[in-house]
């Protein structure tokens, strides 16, 4: 992963001259005043451990696999969020951890937070690195120094029960990797985000993660059907069942809460069998708000695309749909619908119910379906091939962002879920919030996750870096999350928390529910050691 940016370097790409000229000529976008920074300027504080806190350390996991070397600091800074970025290539690296740990099983994760808890060490739990809402940048305040705890040592799947389809698998597994290994056995988890690429499924768990084929597949929380956790009270072992009556579902407690509660060392996982037969079409429609209420449609009443997702009219004119052909938009609303199921076609059976996407149902039955609910409701087919442009460039939108960033546009996302009557409000809140925050910003939005009862909204907004570019941003951010909450969106679908949305979560829990979450953190993690500083007012 590029320390200042997304991914691959040797992925990354100029932006062709004519749309420089558009964002000089469309949003007033100047190449930066200074040039980002290099890797061996980025500025460290010395490591605040003592000798004697690293000699601990490492008697836990070796000493080789206790890291202080600049890289290894450098790489575990920050996350991926605009912010993260801008912070970076400013050379800014005054978040870093003062160590690396590389634990290599539960047994080690639990002795390192008994560790860390006994000598008031910050443990900051560290997956693929990609969080978007500043979720690995701890508090340092009452501290003896702050560590990175890396799970990339616990990556191996476990088990397969075929019969249950149910898997094993260790937090540190990335999605490749775990998507080639279940393959093998004719498996997939089908949970593809667009983190898919660096992201681990230890992550996913923790920020409830939603991938492209939600419609079809469900949320990651959707597949957790148990946990394996280490805190530092001690250990939880959840989920001896698909579903039980037997109290509340610690499960749920624990999935979304970002390291801050204990550490995911296992995860029991529902998967599916790989499908034989994808198929990805696209449809026009006038008017976003005519697009939406074909997907209500759709949700509400069937059949569902594995992948449902509707761009409205500006993120169609812009071609976002499609970041590796960007500026190759058109009129209307795109949505993208795709398919997947069984090679051997299934002629038997009934059409789906509301709400279901069975994936063992004829892709091309399904197909049929859902294109006679969308050509009733106004849709106009445009045939496969800005479905196939849409999965091709499914997972190339942060890379556009670096490219944004480097020739002087600040580019970030905002996202929400709503219930369907709300969203038009919700909507129009964003947006404005985001028009008066910033200056001739350029806003697009999309719905990429649909439910009976509601859907997401994933704005995306480009703007001229003014001044400090930072500082314009969390102003634009804190607009925007009052909007939200005002309006009655969440203030988060798929992202998390972290430090951005943390005042804003409150808000939406209201005075007890912060109070029920201190309460639960007093008890697992009493010295206050994991995370501090993300997701709990």
């Amino acid at each position: 992963m590029l320390w200042s940016g997304w991914g691959d370097p040797a992925k990354a790409r100029e932006l062709p001259p004519q749309i420089r000229e558009l964002l000089h000529d469309l949003l007033g976008v100047h190449e930066p005043a200074a040039p980002a920074a290099s890797f061996e300027s980025v500025r460290l504080a010395p490591v605040a451990l003592s000798p004697a806190h690293l000699a601990a350390l490492a008697d836990v996991v070796g000493h080789e696999r206790v890291l202080t070397s600049r890289a290894a600091r450098i790489r575990h800074t920050r996350g991926k969020s605009t912010p993260d970025l801008l912070r970076m290539r400013a050379g800014d690296g005054s978040a870093a951890p003062d160590a690396v740990l590389l634990p290599g099983s539960h047994d080690e994760v639990a002795a390192l937070l008994r560790l860390c808890a006994a000598e008031r060490i910050a443990v900051v739990p560290f997956g693929g690195g990609t969080s978007v809402v500043g979720g690995l940048v701890a508090s340092r305040s009452g501290f003896a120094g702050v560590v990175a705890l890396d799970l990339a040592r616990l990556d191996r799947l476990v088990s397969v029960d075929a019969e249950s389809m149910v898997v094993t698998a260790e937090p540190g597994l990335r999605a490749p990797e775990a998507e080639r290994l279940l393959e093998r056995h004719g498996l997939t988890l089908g949970h593809f985000p667009q983190s898919y690429e660096y992201a681990t499924l230890g992550g996913f768990a923790a920020a409830r993660s939603s991938g492209q084929a939600s419609a079809g597949y469900g949320r990651f929380d959707d597949m957790v059907v148990g946990l394996t956790v280490a805190t530092p009270s001690g250990d939880l072992d959840l989920g001896r069942a698909p579903k039980s009556a037997a109290g509340p579902d610690l499960r749920q407690l624990l999935l979304g809460s970002e390291g801050v509660f204990g550490v995911i060392t296992a995860l029991r996982l529902r998967v599916r069998r790989v499908p034989g037969r994808r198929v990805y079409e696209g449809w026009r429609f006038g008017s976003f708000r005519e697009g939406t209420a074909a997907l209500r449609v759709l949700a509400q009443e069937g059949p569902l695309p594995t992948v449902l997702r509707l761009s409205d009219e500006t993120e169609t004119m812009i071609g976002l749909a499609r970041p590796d052909d960007i500026g190759g938009g058109s009129s209307g609303c795109l949505v993208i619908a795709g398919y997947e199921g069984p090679a051997e076609e299934l002629v038997e059976g009934p059409v789906e119910g509301p709400g279901t996407a069975s994936l063992a149902t004829s892709v091309e039955g399904r197909r049929a379906g859902a294109g006679a609910v969308l050509a009733r409701m106004g849709g106009v087919p445009l045939g496969t091939e800005p479905g196939r442009a849409w999965e091709h460039g499914r997972f190339s939108a942060p890379y556009l962002r670096d490219s944004l960033l480097a020739v002087g546009a600040t580019v970030e996302t905002v996202e929400t879920a709503g219930f369907w009557s709300a969203l038009p409000r919700l909507y129009d809140a964003v947006r404005l919030a985001l028009l008066g925050a910033l200056e001739s910003p350029l806003v697009m939005c999309h719905i990429s996750h649909v439910y009976e009862t509601g859907a997401s909204l994933y704005f995306t907004v480009v703007a001229a870096q003014k001044g400090d570019p930072v500082a314009q941003w969390e102003r634009a951010k804190e607009a925007v999350n009052a909007a939200i909450v005002t309006a009655g969106g969440t203030i988060s679908h798929h992202h998390g928390v972290g430090r951005d949305h943390r005042e804003a979560y409150a808000a939406e829990l209201g005075p007890l529910g912060v109070d029920i979450l201190r309460a639960v953190k007093a008890r697992l993690d009493p010295s206050g050691i994991l995370n501090p500083g993300i997701l709990i007012p």
